[in-house]
């Protein structure tokens, strides 16, 4: 036996504890490594997010529901069909192929653009200090949501379009900034500050990953500070949000009161929470508790525990949906999947973060959970694109079109996705020659002269040999 052997037979085993985890991380890796891995992550996120917002919506609209003499499922029945409505979309925008989507996104755009003008019209209806809201009967549709999709979709499409030009302000700015602005001012007309804020997390997810200078950012930073600043003391409601952010114990029963009274609600979840159903917030002690505030809910109901499933939820979205973007080669795809999974992060982020204390109340909804006809629906889309975009990486087409389309897609009965064929490239065309310009002509050349300068060496040599001769005749002459 060599050395080598007595080595590593004398070497101590690894512990069963060791192995094991060893064993789960590389199990672990080799299914992430899977062609359809990001596609049944966002599936689980999906259902898991659509059930936990069901469930949680019941349990706090109910009392509140009961107390005015309404239905205790009135608000869940509403959000059950919007639910039914957004899944029937998503399943929709997931068997559309991925370039139609594409091509009816300036469509989308326009048609977004006229609606924000419209609702400040007559046609519009105000609620809760904004004429945001096209009502029918007991039916309600927000346009800015829509028009967030569509500022997604469209501005992937134009600065993709024009991503060889984009070392140009003038073609990195244009025409997504200017239409982006105008979407800003008609929904700053409205007013609504939480729709302006996702609004700019979009444009700003746009020109990041299509890599823009950072000294631009600067810019758009200090523009959005402005118009949040002009939004906050525009209304007087705003406003007292705002200082009752900055200092919570000036009116505590007033404009303080939906934040003291969140944090007495996740305070009293504790851990493991008070148990589905038990929390007492929703007796309206915490205004708008199944829509703004529905996390404080998650907390006094489920405790820390839930929140940590919510909060991990979100962040397996921001992996997954990174993963999706990274994982493609279709720069329009990257550009969509990142973007809306910035929006959807971001603006889960912003309204845990006003639930706790960390930001200023906007009125922002948190995203599959809190009740809401136009939200629920709209991220529903947004998950079926992101799905189609996670069925579009190349290993899963490659895997979709030789394997079949597996158990999900048996299911759904989805069409097999077309690989990504780069555009052709452009032959440079070759620029014409430019126009001679007319020159003085040449003085005339002395053509002896020139013979005589470029005579061969023997010429030179017989040349003044001849002048020495005539040059000894004429000093003769001369004596």
């Amino acid at each position: 036996m060599t050395a080598a052997d007595r080595a590593i037979v004398d070497r101590p085993a690894r512990p069963a504890r060791k192995r094991k985890a060893v064993v789960s991380r590389s199990a672990l890796t080799a299914w992430l490594g899977r062609p359809l891995a990001d596609f049944h992550l966002l599936l689980a996120v999906f259902g898991l997010l659509t059930a936990i917002g069901l469930i949680m919506v019941l349990s706090a609209s109910a009392p509140g529901e009961v107390a005015d003499g309404a239905s205790a499922y009135s608000v869940f029945q509403k959000q059950l069909l919007y639910v039914a409505v957004g899944g029937v979309l998503f399943l929709v925008v997931l068997r559309i192929p991925l370039r139609t989507i594409r091509h009816l996104s300036t469509m989308a755009m326009l048609v977004c653009v006229v609606l924000l003008g419209l609702v400040l019209t007559p046609l519009g209806t105000e609620d809760y200090g904004a004429q945001s809201w096209f009502r029918l009967g007991s039916i309600s549709f927000q346009p800015i949501e829509a028009a967030k999709l569509a500022l997604a979709l469209w501005g992937a499409h134009v600065l993709v379009t024009k991503r060889a030009l984009l070392d140009q302000y003038r073609h990195l700015l244009v025409p997504v900034v200017p239409v982006a602005l105008i979407v800003f001012a008609l929904v700053m007309l409205q007013p609504d500050l939480g729709g302006t804020i996702t609004l700019g997390v979009v444009l700003i997810s746009l020109l990041w990953f299509v890599g823009a200078p950072l000294r631009l950012f600067g810019l758009v930073m200090a523009a959005a500070v402005a118009g949040a600043v002009v939004l906050a003391i525009g209304a007087p409601y705003r406003l007292d949000r705002v200082t009752s952010f900055l200092n919570p114990d000036e009116d505590p029963f007033g404009s303080g009161l939906q934040a003291r009274q969140a944090l007495f609600a996740l305070a009293e979840g504790g851990i493991f929470g008070k148990g589905l159903t038990n929390g007492s917030s929703k007796w309206r002690y915490l205004p708008n508790v199944h829509s703004d505030f529905i996390f404080a809910v998650i907390g006094e109901e489920l405790g820390f525990i839930g929140c940590l499933l919510v909060l991990g939820l979100f962040a397996l979205l921001a992996v997954v949906g990174l993963r999706i973007a990274a994982r493609n080669t279709d720069p329009w795809i990257r550009m969509v999947s990142a973007t809306l999974t910035m929006w959807l992060v971001a603006q889960a982020a912003i309204n845990i973060g006003y639930v706790v204390q960390l930001l200023p109340v906007t009125g922002i909804t948190l995203p599959m959970i809190s009740s809401g006809g136009t939200s629920i629906v709209t991220t529903m889309v947004v998950f079926g694109i992101l799905a189609n975009c996670a069925r579009h990486e190349p290993e899963a087409v490659s895997a979709l079109r030789s394997l079949g389309p597996g158990r999900v897609g048996g299911v759904l009965r989805l069409p097999a996705p077309e690989a990504y064929k780069p555009p052709p490239k452009r032959k440079p065309v070759r620029p014409s020659a430019p126009p001679r310009s007319r020159k003085a002509a040449p003085p005339p050349v002395d053509e002896r002269r020139m013979a005589g300068r470029h005579a061969p060496p023997s010429e030179y040599r017989r040349r003044d040999s001849r002048r020495a001769t005539q040059d000894r005749s004429r000093r003769r002459d001369g004596r």
